[in-house]
């Protein structure tokens, strides 16, 4: 990924106005990947789907020209959830997906995300081929083999009818008291009519998209609204949705958080005692240490990926086992579909819960989290932490301070200018004084 000049490791994104992200830009790009996606001897088609940031509908005009200017037919769907085009780009048998979205970032930034004609986000060797073609001067194809634009009016309706098939038919959310948290994002108009149609009783905070509000103090990564309102309303639980819809928390009945790791524990737990459960589980370098020794104690296999969904992917598919995530919330599960989906996953943390005939609460209690602290360094320009020799050092220091019972962990991030600087081990107390010191080193190596 290092080689790439404009993907990172969720696509291309950053703030509307700044190189790469601009109208001149997208149009490039959209017939760049128009280029790599042809296929000889057919009519080729992608498939384009957004957020509700007011931006997307100046990107998607710009892809839909560079993809037509390409000899290429355009599928719109709308806005729809990141997961759903990757569904659609499978249903339609189109030759690619694009969706336009910065997931969880606010609505001043936007990007691109691709899916290949399987539903999975591209490999190396394909974003690669799109970036040679974007260095080569655009080409129109001949007037009659422009491609031709057509927009998808049922693809809400047949991205939820989806949704609902990944869980037996005999499952229901009757009796059930949700509050779901759209995020002012792609699944306000989706998510809802799922879980209603299940059976389930359900109250819905963020679902008024204005283009400008998308994450804004809502959706997963704030979950201040969401757990004010579960407790308000004496609800069962709550669902928190991103930007996107690719990554889901949920908050328990008192209101405290439930993030990623535990909702991992939760369905690879229940699925392990049912027999259901095919090999073993892949959290990433930052998952919390207790989901690893809760699944080893159980018989659970688990094994680490570096961050990001498509690390996890990649180990799944290489150890032919289905099920992983991230603390964050993106989860992979390859029997019910081939990306993260918050809604599918948030439906098979439900499924865990009916057929365990516990609560929320009750079932996350076969794990304990260990103290873990994160701190974001907020830097100039995105670099290698370990290229820094007083970084270095200073971790190296606070490795022997935690000695064998925690553990340090430096990264830049893949889609914001940040060195994420994270200790976890037994005291609270050591790790917080850790990643502080550690965190205070960064930021003055960075000045």
């Amino acid at each position: 990924m290092s080689e790439r000049k404009y993907f990172g490791t969720d696509g291309i994104r950053g703030r509307v106005g700044e190189y790469p992200i601009t109208p001149e830009f997208m149009l490039k790009l959209g017939w760049a990947a128009g280029q790599a996606f042809k296929r000889d001897g057919h009519r080729n088609s992608v498939l384009i789907g957004k957020d509700t940031r007011l931006s997307g509908y100046m990107f998607e005009s710009a892809l839909e020209a560079g993809l037509a200017a390409a000899g290429v037919d355009v599928k719109l769907l709308g806005p729809m959830p990141t997961p759903a085009i990757a569904y659609l780009t499978r249903t339609f048998r189109a030759s690619a997906g694009i969706v336009i979205s910065a997931s969880h970032n606010p609505h001043h930034d936007n990007g691109i995300k691709f899916f290949s004609a399987e539903g999975t986000k591209l490999d190396d060797a394909l974003e690669a081929e799109i970036e040679r073609w974007l260095d080569m001067p655009i080409q129109v194809c001949e007037p009659a083999e422009l491609g031709k634009a057509s927009r998808v009016d049922d693809a809400p309706g047949r991205y939820v009818e989806f949704c609902k098939s990944t869980v037996p038919n005999e499952f229901t959310l009757d009796g059930m008291k949700i509050v779901l948290d759209c995020a002012h994002g792609a699944t306000y108009h989706v998510a809802p009519k799922v879980f209603r149609e299940l059976g389930a009783r359900v109250s819905v905070i963020g679902a008024d998209p204005d283009g400008l509000n998308i994450n804004l103090n809502v959706g997963s990564t704030h979950l201040e609204a969401l757990k004010a309102a579960v407790v308000e309303k004496r609800a069962d639980l709550g669902i928190a949705f991103d930007g996107d819809g690719d990554r889901v928390l949920m908050v328990d009945r008192d209101g405290s958080e439930v993030d990623g790791d535990e909702l991992l524990y939760v369905i690879a737990s229940q699925r392990f005692a049912e027999g259901r459960l095919k090999g073993g589980v892949v959290g990433t370098l930052m998952t919390n240490l207790g989901v690893e020794l809760a699944l080893t104690e159980i018989g659970i296999e688990f094994e680490r990926a570096k961050v990001g969904d498509r690390y996890v992917m990649e180990r799944l598919v290489a150890n032919n086992w289905v099920l992983g995530g991230e603390g964050s919330g993106h989860m992979v599960i390859r029997d019910c579909t081939s990306t993260g989906d918050g809604i599918v996953s948030a439906l098979q943390a439900l499924l865990a819960i009916r057929r365990s005939g516990k609560t929320l609460s009750e079932i996350r209690q076969g794990m304990s989290k260990l103290p873990q602290k994160m701190i974001n360094v907020r830097v100039s320009q995105r670099f290698d932490p370990f290229s820094r020799e007083d970084i270095v050092a200073a971790v190296q220091k606070a490795e022997s301070d935690l000695g064998s019972s925690g553990r340090i962990l430096l990264r830049a991030s893949g889609t914001e200018p940040l060195i994420r600087v994270m200790a976890e081990g037994q005291d609270a107390e050591d790790i917080l004084r850790v990643v502080e010191e550690l965190a205070k080193v960064v930021e003055n190596s960075t000045a």
